[in-house]
């Protein structure tokens, strides 16, 4: 195939200005392509030199401003530290002002006391010197009266006092046969009443089952492992109970028994029924003991007035005041001469009932003063003077009618008889009591040396209770501990011993405790 060959020439001519042209114009564009992108470079860095720049100085504001914020919590916690110094400072100033204070206050309480002791001295010295000029002018005084009835009578005072001592020991034998005289009068009269006491006494002898029931209780164990329960860890437990109700828990070898001892019968009965309980339960401790003992208290309180309201039905009396009906129910646990005073009212009520009735009196009055003549002896425990006494004020403190006031005052004739009543009262007590083998003077006594004892220990200020234990050979005394510290406990002990030698007989020794405990109790709740 043939060409033209200049077509050919004009046609890579015109290829090669072509391939310039476009090599130039590549080249031109591909240098505006790179100053675009050295350009977009260069405002690239600038931005993130901008960036950088504020990054460092917002750092840098937030690091000043942490720097402010510790600052200002280390002032704050710097100014909280000063002002509680302060606030202690404060406090142990007020402290120390306080005692010097009461110091100050206490040296002026010893210069009055110093002042007054002063006084007394002086007053004492000046009684002192008035005293000895008072002996020495009745000693002249009296010299001088010896003279004057020596010179008056003839006689000298050794001759005076002869005379007088031989008309005396005149008188005193006249009077020493006359008073023999009744003694053996009386003694005459009296000797039917002694031998029945004999007899009784001797009957009573023989009943030794029944004198043990009078002062002590036996309660069963389920085993003798309950026994070391009942003591407790170091005796806490036992002297708990025995603090709680008064009496003497006796422990001893006897198997599967523990014997309560109390000449009370209503605090023989709280313990012996509380320890009851306590064994049935079988959480013994001294929380859960005092709890015990109060719930058997209310519960024997109940009973008291439920054997009031019985007694007072039997005998057919009515219209009684509550009081006087608990006091009624409460002779279950009283005795006298080992003689149980519930029934012994009992008795006197229907004998004078019925000699009431045989004799056309008031019976309803009879059987009422006759049910209560005795009504004192239930409070001799708890309050001061004879059963006489207190059974006369409680009668009238709740509205007793006047006859029925006589008949209690008048049962021992320490007042006269106003009413026929009281006299037919008075027999029938006479007759309830003086059975043979009714009533037991010893065990009367017995009781009224330990009453005797517990009155003494609570006659002292801060004395709280007092029980007479372990047939009277111990007394135990609880104090208040705001009242009575170590020191003062230790000086009661010692002032109520000797003071039960001084007043009291009694065999063998007695035991004077004085306990004084202090017991802090809060709840966690």
């Amino acid at each position: 195939m043939g060409g033209n060959p200049a077509f050919i020439g004009a046609a890579v001519l015109g290829a090669l200005i072509a391939g310039a042209v476009f090599y130039v114009l590549g080249t031109r564009i591909e240098r505006r392509r790179a100053e675009a992108e050295g350009r977009a470079g260069r405002q690239q860095a600038e931005r993130y030199l901008t960036d950088a720049r504020r990054e460092t100085e917002a750092t840098k504001a937030e690091a000043v401003l942490a720097a402010k914020e510790e600052v200002i919590r280390a002032r704050e916690a710097w100014e909280q530290e000063a002002k509680e110094r302060r606030e202690e400072l404060e406090r142990h100033e007020r402290r120390l002002d306080g005692r010097t204070t009461l110091l100050d206050r206490k040296l002026d309480a010893l210069d009055e006391r110093e002042s007054e002791l002063g006084k007394r001295e002086r007053a004492v010295t000046e009684q002192e010197d008035e005293l000895r000029g008072a002996r020495e002018e009745l000693a002249r005084v009296r010299a001088e009266h010896r003279s004057r009835l020596e010179a008056l009578a003839g006689i000298s005072a050794e001759e005076a006092k002869g005379q007088l001592i031989k008309a005396m020991e005149d008188e005193a034998r006249g009077e020493a046969a006359a008073l023999l005289r009744d003694i053996k009068d009386d003694g005459k009269r009296t000797a039917e009443r002694e031998a029945r006491k004999i007899i009784a006494l001797a009957i009573q002898r023989i009943a030794a089952d029944h004198t043990a029931e009078t002062t002590v209780s036996a309660v069963s164990l389920p085993s003798d492992e309950m026994k070391g329960r009942i003591i407790g860890r170091e005796g806490r437990n036992i002297r708990a109970f025995e603090t709680a109700t008064g009496v003497d828990v006796i422990i001893d070898d006897t198997p599967d028994t523990v014997v309560v001892s109390c000449f009370d019968p209503i605090r023989r009965e709280v313990a012996r029924r509380a320890l009851e309980q306590l064994i049935t339960d079988g959480r013994i401790h001294p929380g859960r003991i005092e709890e015990v003992v109060g719930s058997v208290r209310e519960q024997i309180e109940k009973e008291l007035i439920e054997v009031g309201e019985q007694t007072v039905y039997e005998v057919g009396i009515h219209g009684m005041h509550p009081e006087l009906v608990r006091l009624v129910g409460r002779m279950k646990y009283r005795t006298s001469y080992g003689q149980n005073i519930l029934q012994h009212s009992k008795e006197v009520a229907w004998l004078a009932g019925i000699m009431a009735a045989e004799l056309k009196l008031d019976v309803h009055l009879a059987k009422r003063g006759a049910l209560l003549h005795d009504i004192g002896k239930v409070l001799t425990h708890e309050q001061e003077g004879t059963h006489v006494q207190l059974g006369v004020e409680t009668a009238t403190k709740y509205g007793e009618d006047p006859v029925v006031i006589n008949t209690i005052a008048a049962h021992h004739d320490d007042v006269p008889h106003e009413t026929p009543i009281s006299v037919i009262v008075q027999a029938a007590d006479s007759v309830s009591g003086s059975r043979p083998g009714a009533r037991r003077e010893a065990f009367d006594t017995y009781v009224k040396r330990l009453t005797n004892l517990e009155a003494i220990a609570t006659s002292y200020d801060g004395v709280e209770k007092s029980f007479a234990i372990q047939a009277g050979r111990e007394l135990r005394i609880v104090v208040v501990p705001e009242v009575v510290d170590d020191t003062r406990a230790a000086e009661l002990s010692d002032t109520i011993a000797r003071r039960i030698e001084h007043e009291l007989q009694y065999p063998g020794q007695i035991k004077v405790v004085v306990i004084r405990e202090t017991r802090s109790v809060d709840f966690a709740r």
